[in-house]
């Protein structure tokens, strides 16, 4: 800090001594320019250093102008007392700037004259002859400072802005990983007992192959759950593999009683959706629709494209009364992944439970079509 510090006062020192380098050699150029014109000889080298160095004040006072203008602005409220301090800086700056000229001309004689004017004929002469200038010199550094703090401060506020829309970013995706986590807490026991009951009940039924089969499934199942835990979003076809794992074991659990389709266009499947969508919705499905019946049921997974958005569907069967609904769409799943899609998408998106046209119930998930 320190020394970022001292390198931006060293680079302010040598802006200002360029700057005022700039302008002295204009004003002694212009001196030189004027005296040719008239005639005023060929000793044009003390003349040139003279003017120059009678600038010296002004650079040397710079940063303390600089500094009073960034302490006390000229703004509402408290207008009369800058100025009164602005108009008294002014001029001691003038008045100091003059004497040091005045005494280079009384002691130089820089333009030869027989009869040197005194030191405070001299000082009065120039400080008459430059009092617009100056005005209009400390009024530049004013200016200047204003603007160059103005850009320093909106480059600031973007760049704080910036820092806090990135923090808000990762915060809500920290936020949403957590949302995630909990709810694949809550699948996790209730799926592990069903699946596991599932497996002692082929090895009961002697169907060693089958019991194998799903115990595959379970532990493929379950790596592919912890290597995407830390992943807010995944692509759809990722989520399609996800879920056809899952279905896998549903379809040793169940057999012929679980009827299934996925109709997801191949266009679709680089979309980026949040992870564990479609299991959390097909294992409810399964668990309020196909589980109950005797016959079993039948699910239909479908995904389009409409006025630029992603709509997922997830469609069972079952016979499904009013109360029912209402109480669906209260439990803590759908209300987890809710609030994770509020959570990526804000209002663009949104999940609906509802009756479907012709009997069951569908879930329908809609949020804005991205690619990765």
């Amino acid at each position: 800090m320190i020394d970022t510090r001292a390198e931006a006062r060293t680079t302010g020192w040598t802006w200002i001594a360029a700057i005022w380098c700039a302008g002295a050699l204009f004003d002694a150029s212009q001196t030189l320019l004027t005296m040719h014109a008239v005639g005023g000889g060929k000793a044009w080298l003390r003349p040139f250093l003279i003017v120059f160095v009678s600038w010296l004040p002004w650079a040397l006072a710079t940063p303390f102008v600089v500094e009073l203008a960034r302490r006390w602005p000229i703004v509402r409220g408290r207008i009369l007392k800058a100025m009164s301090l602005h108009l008294a800086t002014f001029a001691a700056i003038s008045a100091a700037a003059e004497g040091w000229s005045a005494l280079l001309r009384v002691i130089f004689n820089p333009w030869h004259r027989s009869s040197p004017p005194t030191f405070v004929n001299a000082w009065s002469d120039l400080l008459l002859e430059q009092l617009m200038t100056f005005v209009i010199t400390y009024a530049l550094i004013l200016t200047v400072t204003y603007v160059v703090d103005s850009r320093e401060k909106m480059a600031r506020q973007m760049t704080e802005t910036a820092r806090l829309n990135t923090e808000a970013a990762r915060l809500n995706e920290e936020l949403s990983r957590a949302q995630l986590a909990v709810l694949r807490g809550q699948m996790d026991p209730h799926f592990m007992f069903n699946t596991l009951n599932s497996i002692a009940s082929l090895v009961v039924d002697e169907r060693p192959d089958a019991a194998v089969g799903m115990i595959v499934g379970l532990s493929e199942f379950l790596r592919r759950a912890s290597e995407d835990s830390h992943r807010a979003q995944v692509a759809l076809r990722e989520e399609v593999e996800y879920l056809q794992r899952y279905l896998d074991i549903q379809k040793l659990r169940f057999g012929d009683r679980l009827r299934v389709s996925v109709d997801i266009p191949d266009e679709l499947l680089a979309a980026q959706v949040p992870n564990l969508l479609l299991q959390p919705l097909v294992e409810n499905a399964i668990k309020h629709g196909v589980s109950k019946r005797l016959s079993g049921g039948e699910i239909r997974v479908a995904g389009m494209c409409r006025d630029g958005s992603l709509r997922l569907t997830v469609y069972n069967d079952g016979p499904w009364a009013q109360e029912d609904l209402v109480v669906a769409t209260q439990r803590v799943g759908l209300g987890n992944l809710r609030t994770r899609l509020k959570i990526l998408h804000g209002d663009r998106s949104e999940l609906v439970l509802q009756p479907a046209e012709a009997s069951g119930v569908e879930v329908i998930v809609t949020l804005p079509l991205q690619e990765a």
